[in-house]
């Protein structure tokens, strides 16, 4: 896995295995489907405000990932 992934796809499958925790763990804790978190994760899918928030909260990401994803 990369150190620093860059598309927002690649930061959250990051941040949810850097966590140790499953799919269905992080989309209970976001209340989303796993379906929905899977097409985020492996098809780009982009979410909704409130999704991302839910996420970045989940996951803890910090907000440089998604506002600065590369140095």
């Amino acid at each position: 896995m990369q150190d620093n992934p860059e598309k927002f796809s690649e930061i959250v499958k990051h941040f949810r295995t850097r966590a140790g925790l499953t799919v269905e763990k992080v989309a209970e804790q976001a209340d989303i489907t796993e379906r929905y978190l899977y097409r985020i994760e492996n098809e780009d899918k982009t979410p909704s405000f409130d999704v991302l928030g839910r996420l970045v909260r989940t996951l803890s990401i910090p907000g440089d990932y998604i506002f600065y994803p590369k140095e």
